[in-house]
Formats: C-alpha cells, structure tokens, sequence
C-alpha cells in the first residue's frame, strides 16, 4: 500500500546551527595548528550573546571570540535589527582542560591501539533513491534551503529574506518503496518587516513557489519529476516571522543530529557530531558507517543498507559490526554474513578510520549545515591565522566519508564482477 514519509532541514542561519558552525569552526582551527588536537566544544546561542564551553587538549592557542565572531558574519547576521549580530554580541568562553582521566583511555604508546573516545553505537545509512545514495525527502529539504540561502546573498529576485528557514519535504511511496511524488512541501523563512501581514503572506508564497521551486527543478533535473501541480504548499503556515535566529530561539550544538544524517531513515546513536575531534567515535565512526554502507550499496550488494558498529570507551576494537539489507540483498549471504565480509574490508579501529578517511584535517565547517552525509567530496585550500599572526594554507579534502573508493575491494570480496 502506498504511503507517505517526510524529512526535514534547517538553514545555517537557524540557531541550532549557527551553534553547530561556531563549534566546528574552532574544531578547525586546532586542528590546523595542532593536528593532535582532542577537543570537545559546545555552543550556546541567544539573544546577543555566545557560551562556548568544553573540554581542550591541545598545543595550539586561538582567538575563540574572534573565530566565532568570523563564523556569524558569515552566516549573514550583520544587521543589530536581528538582536544578534557578528560585531556587537557577546562571547563568553569556559573552556577548559580535557580530563586526564579520559584522554588515559584514548592516548596509546601505539598509535594503533588508540582507544575510542566513549562507549556508544554509531550508524550508518545509503539507499540507491539518489545519485549520492541518499533518502530522497531529506536530500530535497536540504537543497530547497541550499536555494533560499543562495535567493539571500544575491539579493537580486528576493531581497527581504533573513537568515532563519526550516523546511520539510513528504514524499509517496509506491508498493515497491520507490518515491512517485512530492506531496507537501513546507517552508517556513525569517524576513525583514512588512507593512500587513496580509501582504506579506502572499510575497512570500508567490516567491517560493514561482522563483524558488522553478530553480530547484532546474539545478536538480533528475527530481523535476516528482514536482506536481497537486503539491501542497505551507508556506510560513504560522504568519509572521521576522523574529528569529537565536533572537528568537536559543540555539546549541547537537541538536539536529536527524538533519545532520538520514532525515529519519536507518538510524541513529543518538551522539552528536559537531564540536567533537575524530577521536570522538560519536563522530568518526558515523562517518566511517556511512562510508562502509555507501559503497555497500554502490558495489550492487544490496540497495539499501543500515550499518551499525558499537564501542567501549578506551577499547580499540569495536564491540561488533551489524548490517542491515531491508531484503534488498543481491548476493546469496544471510546479513549476518555479510557484516562479517565487511569486517575483513574496513578496519573499525579509530586510529584506523581516522587515517583512512583523512580526519585530522581541518575539514569540519562544511560539514555544520545542509548535512554531513551525501556531500559531495572535493579538495579544497584553507587558510588559518593565529593570534599572534601565523598564517597556514593547508590543502585538505572534504567529506572523504561519501567517496567510493572502496568499490572495487568490496565487489572483490563478495564475487560481484
């Protein structure tokens, strides 16, 4: 029987995730000085003023007001109208010293016997609904906000928008899970005064139905199929909104762990990604899943797999590795099999999935809005500069997790020619 699933996004302006940025931009400024780095900062957003607190292990010294004042000006929240603005607000920073305690369990004489940085379960998540192995609800929310950020800073066609937007997309699925339509689509965006709402109401429908959907068709050919006439549209279905970013919500980091990876779909462990150095597994070991059922799925394993790998703190070698097909496998093995196929391919080990996708770079602040999972990889120069006026130019490459490198090892492995 068919039926109908919804995913949804945030803006960077939203404040969760301006939280979300601030944290992994001071995760890439350790990193940059300090490779070795083990950080763990949170971020508190709200009506003119920053918290940043945490824990730090590190060599290198940062300007944390000045770094989080850089990523909020970027995000567009340069007016005082917005009751929160890159120049004026205050920043407060409690962070602190990682415990010894802990970093005893991570820090080895080998670095192979790197310990995982805490006890939990991660998981990871692909589906061939899209080119980049994505579901599909959540990959269309994203792109809608990508769209409306890009209306914003041109400043052209649309020129009242402010930071703050949330969207959502609901898709029917047919007999065979396969999505056939969009039918509703909900955005809900922060804009500048108007003089009724009445007026105000029916702009800003108008524009996103006839100049913000028409180039998300466009950009995104492959999915101007699934658009229709029958789409139910919400557009800022509660009126006003022009209070808004952390003015109108306070904002912390982790809160969107569900736009953050599947919108929904497969699972999640519940551990936040943003403001965590790799040795966290919260972090890395999500990545590394994700990683494992990506190439899964593009090496015709099967078409849709859950991967899921689990930790003690202070213990190298994972708990175990568990997969999930949904019956979509393509080769003769139980799921069980196949996790232990899996297990001969990917080392778990953190040390191992830090080298191998790369994870003591400074690659962290694309990661903090519009998804960290089905992005596209590409190598990308940084430029940092310290306190005291050091620069470094560090050529790093992004997203190493979506890459399907692994393709051919894993066809290999299963017999798949």
């Amino acid at each position: 029987m068919p039926y109908l699933f919804t995913s949804e996004s945030v803006s960077e302006g939203h404040p969760d995730k301006v939280a979300d940025q601030i944290s992994d931009a001071l995760i890439d400024n350790f990193l940059a000085f300090d490779p070795e780095s083990k950080v763990a900062c949170e971020t508190l957003v709200t009506t003119g003023q920053v918290v940043l607190a945490g824990e730090v292990k590190s060599k290198a010294y940062l300007d944390v007001q000045e770094i989080a004042r850089g990523v909020i000006r970027k995000i567009g929240y340069t007016k005082s109208e917005y009751m929160f603005e890159a120049n004026s607000c205050g920043i407060l920073s409690a962070i602190h010293e990682q415990s010894s305690d802990i970093n005893q369990g991570v820090d080895k004489k080998k670095k192979e016997e790197q310990g995982a940085g805490d006890q939990g379960m991660m998981f990871g998540y692909a589906t061939n609904e899209t080119e980049d192995y994505m579901p599909l609800a959540l990959d269309l929310a994203h792109k809608i906000l990508q769209e409306l950020a890009a209306l914003r800073r041109e400043n052209k066609q649309v020129k009242y928008l402010r930071p703050d937007a949330k969207s959502q997309v609901t898709l029917e699925y047919d007999d065979n899970n396969v999505p056939v339509r969009i039918d509703a689509i909900v955005v809900s965006t922060q804009h500048d005064d108007f003089d009724t709402e009445e007026k105000m109401l029916a702009k800003i429908k108008k524009d996103i139905v006839d100049i913000l959907i028409p180039r998300v068709k466009s950009k995104y050919k492959k999915y101007a199929k699934l658009f229709n006439s029958d789409i139910k549209y919400h557009i800022n279905p509660t009126g006003k909104f022009v209070i808004g970013g952390p003015h109108g919500d306070t904002g912390l980091t982790g809160r969107k762990i569900i736009v953050d990876t599947y919108g929904g779909k497969g699972a999640h462990g519940g551990g936040a990604f943003s403001g965590k150095d790799p040795s966290k597994v919260d972090r890395s070991a999500a990545y590394a899943t994700r990683h494992i059922a990506k190439n899964l799925v593009a090496a015709g394993v099967c078409s849709e797999a859950l991967v899921q790998v689990s930790y003690a703190i202070g213990v190298a070698q994972p708990m175990g590795i568990y997969i999930n097909t949904y019956n979509t496998a393509k080769v003769s093995l139980t799921d069980g099999e196949i996790a232990k196929i899996v297990e001969g391919i990917f080392d778990m080990r953190p040390y191992f999935i830090e080298q191998r996708l790369k994870l003591r770079n400074p690659i962290y602040s694309e990661t903090a809005a519009y998804g960290h999972m089905g992005r596209k990889p590409e190598v990308v120069t940084k430029e940092y500069k310290s306190p005291e006026g050091k620069v470094i130019k560090k050529k790093v490459e992004l997203f190493t997790w979506e890459k399907l490198d692994y393709v051919s090892k894993v066809k290999k492995a299963f017999g798949i020619k």
